[in-house]
């Protein structure tokens, strides 16, 4: 019997995952045991240090190397090495990315089918995300008061409103009806608030900023939910309350986008 989407998904996320800690296990195997460290009266000595100190014993640093191996467009050397992976067989109609990892053309498709375009190993965004929050709008407007930790400026309310409606074959249960939602969040009306604000219009319009599953405040499921880029829903309380004061909140967020290839 077939297994449902999301499980199959979360099957596929799994077996990616430990498919790539065995290759990168692979990889610092053939590093330690490469003749250039085995023969190097260098060998006992820290990785860490400049390039320039490296060079001069003969002993490459880390990202020498991987530059070299950028500029050979991921070549190894070693023929036996070179397998896909995510099925860890000889690559069939073999693709590479611009991170210059390469996996099977079909392997490379269901890993996009369940993560996104994502790569695999290192995670690097290689296309445009698009997610399956519903249908719904968005909405700002700006106040003169401050939000604690941001003296001097005004803040930013942003109006989330997804309608309830029914699933379709993007979602977890296709046929049945999920709960809508409406949330506010907030931001600084400074330089860095506005960069993350327009941010966030680009990851609403790419369908990133809601998905649909259970509810992790009250556990029902077939809901609007947030998918995990974080908003600070309350003025104040600090980060216990999902507010303000919190002076690292507009740069953690900002990662949080980037991951899903807005920036």
């Amino acid at each position: 019997m077939a297994l449902p989407q999301d499980q199959n998904k979360v099957l596929l996320t799994l077996s990616l995952r430990c498919q790539a800690v065995r290759a990168l296990l692979r990889l610092y195997q053939k590093m330690m045991t490469s003749p250039t460290l085995l023969h190097s009266p260098n060998r006992t000595t820290r990785f860490s240090g400049s390039e320039k100190v490296s060079n001069k014993t003969g002993i490459k640093s880390h990202s020498t190397q991987n530059r070299e191996k950028s500029a050979g467009k991921g070549t190894t050397g070693d023929k036996k090495d070179d397998k896909c992976p995510i099925c860890l067989s000889d690559f069939t109609n073999k693709m590479q990315l611009k991170c210059y990892h390469a996996f099977c053309k079909q392997c490379l498709q269901n890993a996009v089918k369940a993560l996104g375009p994502i790569c695999p190993i290192c995670k690097d965004v290689f296309g445009v995300m698009k997610g399956n929050q519903p249908d719904g709008k968005i909405t700002c407007n700006k106040y003169q008061s401050s939000l604690p930790g941001f003296p001097g400026c005004g803040y930013i309310c942003i109006t989330y409103d997804i309608p309830s409606g029914k699933q379709t074959e993007n979602h977890p249960k296709p046929g049945q009806y999920y709960g809508g939602t409406v949330r506010q969040a907030f931001l600084p009306d400074n330089k860095e608030g506005n960069e993350v604000l327009l941010l966030l219009k680009k990851a609403f319009d790419q369908k990133l900023i809601f998905t649909v599953g259970a509810s992790r405040t009250t556990g029902a499921d077939n809901m609007v939910t947030w998918n995990d880029i974080h908003h600070k829903t309350s003025i104040s309380g600090g980060p216990e309350c999902y507010g303000y004061p919190d002076e690292n909140y507009l740069s953690r967020v900002k990662e949080e986008l980037k991951a899903k290839g807005i920036q």
